[in-house]
């Protein structure tokens, strides 16, 4: 990894290959059960794999991060089985890289007040929104979504839906890359 940190910060570079590798190593799916291909450790062994990689490069270690728990952890915790049987394999190998959304332009991180919503239409929803700030926004397979179901301002108006890539007006936009990873120039 360390050999290339700089490469994939000037040329603004997803290095899916390493995740793929991590993913081999059950660094992808830490806490995912090992009946979901995961490596079915705790909290304990996740901290320490994101502080280790982390060591190395910073931005890496936040996608580790971002990943097992963000988008592979909404879905252990909160998605039903068939969805847990189709989605966790994927995650916790790599095979799919997982994002989160919920910050947006004009509210942040402000879930109460967000303007995505999502709306039943017949047996299916239909989310319309623009999410911001989302990590593996644009490298991502499958994405859980935070959209708003209920009235602003209502705590339990909040619903996860997990979109993956592909459907019909779910995209990436503009890429913003973090230098997490580019240590400090010494001063001359």
């Amino acid at each position: 990894m360390q050999p290339h940190i700089m490469d994939w910060d000037e040329n603004q570079t997803f290095p899916i290959d390493l995740f793929k590798q991590l993913g081999g190593l059950g660094l992808m799916g830490v806490l995912v059960p090992e009946a979901y291909n995961g490596a079915g450790l705790g909290y304990l062994e996740y901290v320490t794999v994101v502080s280790e990689v982390s060591r190395i490069c910073g931005a890496i270690g936040l996608s580790v991060a971002a990943h097992n728990s963000l988008c592979t952890g909404h879905i252990l915790q909160f998605a039903n089985e068939e969805q847990k049987r189709k989605y966790l394999p994927k995650l916790a190998t790599a095979e799919w890289i997982g994002a989160w959304g919920l910050t947006e332009p004009n509210t942040g991180s402000d879930a109460m007040n967000m303007k995505c919503v999502a709306k039943q239409d017949g047996d299916h929803w239909v989310l319309n929104g623009t999410k911001c700030w989302i990590t593996h926004g644009k490298s991502c397979d499958v994405a859980v979504v935070i959209a708003r179901t209920g009235e602003v301002r209502d705590s339990h108006g909040m619903t996860a839906f997990v979109v993956e890539k592909g459907t019909p007006g779910f995209s990436g936009g503009k890429k913003k890359i973090s230098s997490a990873c580019v240590p400090p120039k010494p001063p001359k």
